[in-house]
């Protein structure tokens, strides 16, 4: 059963529309993955590395890498940033690497950002980790690969020290992977549809020590359920932040923990506990984050940072 499951979801992302993008449980602390104007927000370097270990104990689980990094640049109403990332499931695999831009204007107590990236993804099958049965399956017959395909996305981002607020939208092109070859002489293609995301939080102090942090996270794609990450986080002496999240759609209950080790280096953890169909088949989702941030503009520092 674990097989078949995961085969079934490898299967689909050639022959259907819908959603792609992988999860992130700890999007509030990464969001250059989500909105390419969140570069540079933290008025400071930020690099960070996510591992992502999801549905532990179900054969081909997918695993997702992703390693960023963004800054202000001396002109401050400019930012840059970039991210790889490789995301596997079952023989699915998919590599990228995404350059990123923002162009950031003052506006009331925050900045209002407007921000584009491009780059390149390359999505295959490794069709020896496939078993067929059914050989008649012309998706399986003539075994479709694709070579680097271009992308871009678009947002636009408002933060203050107290709260932020993003819409962006990923997969401009629609690229198209799987060609394959009908009986007919028609080909048949999978059309990677844009996906749509709103994103937003606040940083409400209770005391001079504890802080709550609620936030949320909308995602969309075509021919796919609206689906939405509700957390509620509190940060304790601006040190170790504590939080859950309820994500719809699967159905899954997320616990988190950040903890700030030094004056730049962040460690996070987060565990997925699924509740819906495929509980009876994982133990769960881990996910390992590691931030470091390196203080180049001192003068431009917001204190403490919250977001």
């Amino acid at each position: 059963m674990k097989r078949i499951a995961l085969l079934l979801v490898t299967l689909t992302s050639l022959a259907t529309f819908g959603q792609r993008d992988a999860l992130y449980s700890q999007y509030m602390f990464n969001q250059l993955v989500i909105n390419p104007a969140y570069s540079g927000s933290k008025e400071q370097m930020s690099l960070a590395v996510i591992n992502r270990y999801q549905w532990v104990g179900l054969d081909g689980a997918p695993r997702t890498l992703t390693m960023s990094a963004h800054t202000p640049l001396r002109n401050e109403k400019v930012a840059v940033g970039m991210y790889i990332y490789a995301d596997h499931i079952g023989a699915d695999n998919d590599l990228g690497v995404v350059g990123s831009y923002a162009y950031r204007v003052k506006m009331g107590k925050g900045k209002l950002c407007f921000g584009l990236q491009a780059g390149i993804s390359k999505v295959t099958i490794d069709w020896d980790k496939v078993t067929m049965h059914e050989t008649e399956d012309l998706v399986l017959a003539y075994r479709p690969q694709d070579g680097l395909k271009p992308d871009a996305n678009l947002g636009v981002y408002y933060y203050t020290q107290n709260y932020y607020l993003g819409i962006s939208s990923k997969h401009l092109f629609e690229n198209q992977f799987g060609k394959v070859e009908n009986t007919d002489g028609s080909s048949t293609y999978s059309t990677l549809s844009r996906h749509f995301y709103f994103m937003g939080g606040l940083a409400l102090p209770l005391t001079d020590k504890i802080v709550f942090r609620p936030s949320t996270l909308i995602k969309y794609a075509k021919n796919a359920p609206v689906n939405a990450d509700l957390n509620a986080s509190f940060l304790f002496n601006n040190k170790i932040w504590l939080g859950a999240s309820y994500r719809t759609g699967n159905n899954t209950m997320v616990f988190m923990i950040e903890l700030q080790a030094t004056a730049n280096l962040r460690i996070g953890y987060s565990y997925d506990a699924c509740m819906g169909g495929l509980k009876s088949y994982n133990q769960g989702s881990h996910e390992i984050m590691l931030g470091y941030d390196l203080n180049l503009f001192k003068s431009r520092m917001l204190t403490p940072r919250y977001f």
